[in-house]
């Protein structure tokens, strides 16, 4: 048995395909299909049901797999040692980024992180937290940016920053007069929402409940992005709530219509995440120290109330 073989394997039941494994391995097929024979037969047992199409885990190929992922994971870890009694900082790094955090956050660390760190190589994929935990726990991303607490055995989290909740109100809603805002004046029935799926719409959900116990939620509009919610904001739809990140580029009229809350502001916690494995450590270091170092200027508030995008 082969930490080659298992990666093999593993290839296979990622991409229930020979061909296709073979292709993300970078061997010939009959090579690839050869090694895991070779493996089965040593085992004594299949792995795979090739009858099915597509190609499905045996029971025990499933326990295999899970395990063989253990494995090449540990023997990652060897590389990993090596690189960090040298202090080498580089080499292949693939991060996920939530799409409510990638717009502000990538253009006000991406630069200063590639000048200080060349010899990184940054693989940088917009994915939801359902599939950034997917794939973090697949050993298909080394970390990922997301809000938290996520709640997962299998992750560990290190806060970046903290980042309030801002409303959006336009002319004719019933808080456009309000300085300031409570949390107790939000109503879902009058807010724009980002669609299902986006765990800062689960925030601003939590805090309408925690705030409201409100049951009855039947939601004007839902959109997809973020610039979305502001121009049907603009056409007087209902309100919105933005992270105040989302705030900094808007023209001055758009910020006109922006309503601050009292303190302590509803905000979200924002996290660098990374399997419980603890690989590539180095480069997860330099990324965090990086991002704080930016953010921290921009972000002035510090008297907030953290709102989990999670639903209790």
């Amino acid at each position: 048995m082969t930490i080659t073989q298992l990666e093999y394997v593993l290839a296979v039941a990622e991409h229930q395909n020979f061909t296709k494994a073979a292709e993300h391995r970078f061997v010939t097929q009959p090579t690839l299909s050869m090694q895991i024979q070779k493996l089965e037969d040593q085992l004594d047992v299949l792995i795979f049901d090739r009858s099915k199409k597509p190609i499905e885990l045996t029971e025990v190929g499933k326990r295999i797999v899970a395990q063989a992922r253990n494995i090449v994971n540990e023997s990652n870890r060897i590389q990993d040692i090596v690189d960090q009694q040298k202090g080498f900082i580089g080499g292949e790094f693939k991060l996920g980024i939530i799409p409510t955090v990638m717009p502000t956050l990538l253009p006000m660390f991406l630069k200063n992180f590639i000048n200080k760190y060349p010899k990184v190589k940054l693989k940088i994929e917009e994915l939801t937290t359902e599939e950034i935990i997917s794939r973090l726990n697949d050993g298909h991303l080394d970390a990922a940016i997301a809000a938290t607490p996520l709640e997962s055995d299998t992750i560990k989290e290190r806060p970046l920053y903290y980042e309030p909740f801002v409303a959006y109100i336009p002319e004719n809603h019933r808080l456009k007069h309000k300085t300031k805002l409570d949390v107790t004046d939000l109503d879902l029935n009058d807010m724009l929402l980002l669609e299902d799926g986006h765990c800062f719409r689960d925030g601003v959900i939590n805090l309408c409940k925690v705030f409201k116990n409100k049951q009855d939620e039947t939601f004007q509009l839902e959109s997809g992005s973020i610039e979305t919610l502001i121009r049907l904001s603009n056409e007087g739809l209902g309100m919105t709530l933005l992270p105040y990140l989302h705030t900094l580029e808007l023209s001055e009229a758009q910020k006109d219509k922006l309503h601050y809350f009292n303190a302590p502001s509803p905000a979200r916690e924002v996290s660098i995440i990374y399997h419980k494995s603890e690989l590539k450590m180095q480069i997860i270091e330099a990324l965090r120290d990086t991002i704080a170092g930016v953010v921290r200027g921009a972000i002035a508030f510090q008297n907030v109330q953290i709102i989990s995008p999670i639903s209790k």
